[in-house]
């Protein structure tokens, strides 16, 4: 067969380029005219620092809707866990680009998306790695105290009393122990790409033998079959999950296997994960099998 080759006339090529540089502009517009970002600062009544003595805050961004709603996901990032929140300004780069490429989504179907940080008394680094914020601290009712905390801020200043968690790859280790902590207190959590793989930091080593069955609230699993992730293994969620889990077909790889533009993220299938993750918090249907 033979393949006609597309020729531009002059001013055509600028223009072709110059599209995606508009349409980003004109989507990056209407969302900040169809929500609203507001920086959630909660003191949690304790202190750090041996001679500081500096209050520990809990901070939050939540992308609100324009249109009044019941329905709050909390968001809990991918590795390094810790998003150093300051201000609104900092929401974008603590989305994995599967969700910070979809928020329209979540704002037209009525549900405020809100990133959650990890309180300033866990922010700690070592040679780049965190040394906070790790599973005893996640797996903690302290935890579940510091999440309390910006739900009855969510509820009281905001309306939001339906109340839906979500971890991605080590964000899970919070979502599952939340999940299992704050009991019925939710509705409902989701797991994408959870960490269960041996790794040597020991990072969701508190999972281990995880009771799933002690969780009071709907859980939906989201993995891509073929993660290539050798911490975020698909056949170990697959043996646990049953019923209830997504799996994400196809996609395109690129760059770390456990990173933001791989099928541990689910590139290539970004909306289609998320329009099910939607669909599940509205119906509880399950999606068995997205990307065919």
């Amino acid at each position: 067969m033979e393949r006609t080759v597309w020729q531009p006339k002059p001013g055509q090529l600028y223009m072709r380029n110059a599209l995606p540089a508009v349409a980003v502009a004109l989507f990056c517009i209407s969302l900040a005219h169809a929500q609203t970002d507001v920086l959630i600062e909660i003191d949690r009544g304790r202190t750090e620092g041996l001679f500081t003595k500096s209050p520990v805050f809990q901070r939050a961004i939540l992308a609100k809707p324009a249109k009044p709603t019941d329905t709050a996901l909390l968001y809990f990032r991918g590795y390094p866990g810790i998003a150093r929140i300051q201000s609104v300004a900092d929401k974008q780069r603590n989305l994995q680009p599967f969700m910070r490429m979809n928020q329209r989504i979540f704002e037209e179907e009525g549900i405020a998306l809100v990133v959650i940080d990890c309180p300033t008394d866990q922010w700690s680094v070592l040679d780049g790695r965190p040394t906070g914020c790790l599973d005893s601290y996640r797996s903690s009712k302290e935890h579940a105290d510091d999440v309390r905390s910006v739900i009855a801020r969510l509820r009281d200043e905001h309306g939001l009393s339906r109340i839906f968690l979500m971890g991605h790859s080590f964000g899970t280790i919070s979502s599952r122990w939340l999940a299992k902590n704050l009991g019925s207190e939710i509705n409902g959590s989701i797991h994408s790409a959870s960490m269960n793989g041996f790794n040597r930091l020991g990072f969701a080593t508190s999972l281990s033998g995880f009771s799933y069955d002690s969780i009071a609230s709907p859980i939906l699993h989201v993995h891509n079959e073929n993660d290539a992730c050798p911490h975020t293994p698909y056949s170990i969620v697959k043996e646990y999950a049953g019923e209830n889990l997504v799996t994400v077909r196809g996609g395109v790889p690129g760059g770390d296997p456990c990173g933001g533009t791989h099928l541990h993220s689910f590139q290539g299938r970004e909306e289609l994960v998320v329009r099910s993750v939607i669909s599940w918090m509205k119906t509880k249907k399950v999606d068995r099998l997205i990307g065919e």
